[in-house]
C-alpha cells in the first residue's frame, strides 16, 4: 500500500513540475492579419517593441516595410522609395530613426532615415568597403556596420550623436513631439 502511495506521489510531483515548466516558456503572440504574407525577411523590432521593420518582395524588389506591432497597419516611408533595393533594417527605441542598406546606382550605402524630420542620412563608406549589414543603437548614437573589405569582414563604428537627436523612451509625463509621426 505504501509502494502504490509514494508510486502515485512521484507522478504527482512529476506532473507539477511538467506544469511547472509549462509555465516559463515564453509566450508566443501571433501577428495580426496585416503581419501575415509571404517573403518576409530580416525582422527588425523598434526598442518599445511597438513597431516592426521588415523586408517584403515589392514588384521583384527587396523593400522596407514598417508596420504597427499590434494592429498590422503599414506605415508609410516616403523618403526611400529612390534607394532600392533595401536591406538589413535596424529601428531606435520609438522607431523615429530606421537605419538600412540600400543601393544607389552600382553601390551600396548605408542611410538612415529620420521619420520625424522627414530626412534621409547618406552615410558615406570608402568605396573599397562593402556594406553588408547594420544595427542601429536603441538611442541613434550609434551605428555598427558589417563590411566586407579585401575578402575579410569587420565590424565599423559610427558615431552619429552629431548627426542624429537622441531616440528616447517616451515618458508617462505629457506628451512627445514623436507621437504625431505614428
Amino acid at each position: 500500500m505504501i509502494g502504490c502511495f509514494e508510486k502515485i506521489l512521484k507522478q504527482f510531483v512529476l506532473l507539477i513540475s511538467l506544469l511547472g515548466l509549462l509555465g516559463c516558456a515564453p509566450r508566443v503572440q501571433r501577428s495580426p492579419v496585416g503581419l501575415l504574407s509571404s517573403n518576409q525577411q530580416e525582422p527588425a523590432l523598434s526598442g518599445d517593441g511597438t513597431k516592426l521593420a521588415l523586408i517584403v518582395n515589392r514588384n521583384g524588389r527587396p523593400t522596407v516595410q514598417l508596420q504597427e506591432v499590434k494592429t498590422g497597419r503599414i506605415i508609410q516611408l516616403r523618403q526611400l522609395s529612390r534607394y532600392q533595393p533595401h536591406s538589413s533594417p535596424s529601428l531606435s527605441w520609438n522607431g523615429r530613426y530606421l537605419a538600412l542598406i540600400v543601393q544607389r546606382r552600382n553601390r551600396r550605402m548605408p542611410i538612415i532615415e529620420d521619420r520625424l524630420m522627414g530626412r534621409v542620412h547618406e552615410l558615406l563608406v570608402p568605396q573599397e568597403r562593402i556594406p553588408i549589414r547594420l544595427s542601429l543603437s536603441p538611442t541613434a548614437s550609434q551605428l555598427a556596420i558589417q563590411v566586407a573589405h579585401k575578402g575579410k569582414w569587420r565590424i565599423e563604428f559610427f558615431d552619429m550623436s552629431d548627426k542624429l537627436e537622441p531616440d528616447q523612451p517616451i515618458s508617462n509625463r505629457g506628451s512627445s513631439i514623436f507621437e504625431n509621426i505614428n
